[in-house]
């Protein structure tokens, strides 16, 4: 139980935050919601100074739509790195765990399944942002003795998700009769809302007291040509399905995470497949 922990969320009512703290809420956390849309904002220091003290901070706020990162890059570098190093400046003074939001920060993975000893290699402005965040985490740890994890989720999806993002987009045009798609090659490791928030709770149980990093995702990948055609089938219409064939900016064509650490270390693991995710995201978009 997490009765005993006050516990501090930004970006609390985000697409994953929201998912999060209904599960605080259900395990009895004494909650400290930290999000812009209740007027905190994480980048500004003075706003956030006074933040009552905490055991655990859970950092969700950022900017994450990779395509708008290429349009305001300086909205995202300083949203995601003064975010967070304010956010670690809180658990210096309040001797606080800091459990940190990375995301995919492989690049073109040398080999498959990706591990987190792989190397990282920054591919666009969203995912140099997050590397950047994760060296002030391993600072913070090294300077002040701040324990902190770092969780590497693959691609997310869920119900109620943006639908500027692949899945809901893809559920979207399909109830209309007609996919339209891009490049229907790329293949993604994707990881249900679900599984990621029991890596966030998993993640404040575990008794470390020093520097972390776990992959978060399934340890399979699918190609958006056949994340198409499984929504097409699961709607159960003759649905269209057509590609342009224009291709993203550093478009990295496949990515498997080996989740191997987070089995072993955590003892957690996905639970719901990607067959059962696509059911429930079409029955919620649906409702």
């Amino acid at each position: 139980m997490l009765l005993n922990k006050k516990i501090a969320v930004t970006g609390s009512s985000g697409f994953v935050g929201n998912y999060l703290v209904k599960k605080l809420a259900e395990l009895g956390a004494d909650i400290i919601y930290l999000d812009s849309k209740i007027g905190i904002d994480i980048t500004d220091w003075q706003q956030v100074q006074n933040t009552e003290e905490f055991d655990i901070l859970l950092h969700l706020a950022a900017k994450s739509y990779v395509p708008n990162s290429y349009k305001y890059p300086r909205e995202f570098y300083y949203t995601n790195i003064i975010g967070t190093l304010n956010a670690l400046e809180l658990c210096r003074i309040y001797k606080a765990k800091m459990v940190y939001t990375s995301s995919y920060v492989y690049g073109n993975p040398k080999y498959l399944p990706i591990d987190e000893k792989h190397p990282i290699i920054s591919f666009n402005p969203y995912a140099e942002s997050k590397i950047i965040g994760e060296h002030l985490c391993k600072g913070y740890n090294r300077d002040f003795g701040i324990p902190v994890i770092i969780l590497r989720p693959f691609n997310i999806y869920g119900m109620g998700q943006n639908d500027k993002f692949l899945i809901p987009s893809i559920i979207k045009q399909a109830k209309s009769g007609k996919i339209l798609l891009k490049d229907p090659a790329p293949k993604r490791d994707m990881v249900f809302i679900n599984d990621l928030v029991e890596a966030y709770i998993k993640s404040i149980k575990y008794n470390q007291t020093s520097f972390e990093i776990f992959n978060i995702g399934s340890g399979v990948s699918y190609s958006v040509k056949g994340i198409a055609e499984m929504i097409a089938s699961n709607i159960g219409e003759k649905i269209e399905i057509e590609f342009t064939g224009e291709k993203r900016q550093n478009e990295i064509l496949n990515t498997v995470a080996d989740i191997s650490k987070a089995r072993n270390k955590l003892g957690w693991g996905p639970t719901i497949s990607f067959t059962d995710g696509i059911e429930l995201c079409i029955s919620g978009n649906q409702n």
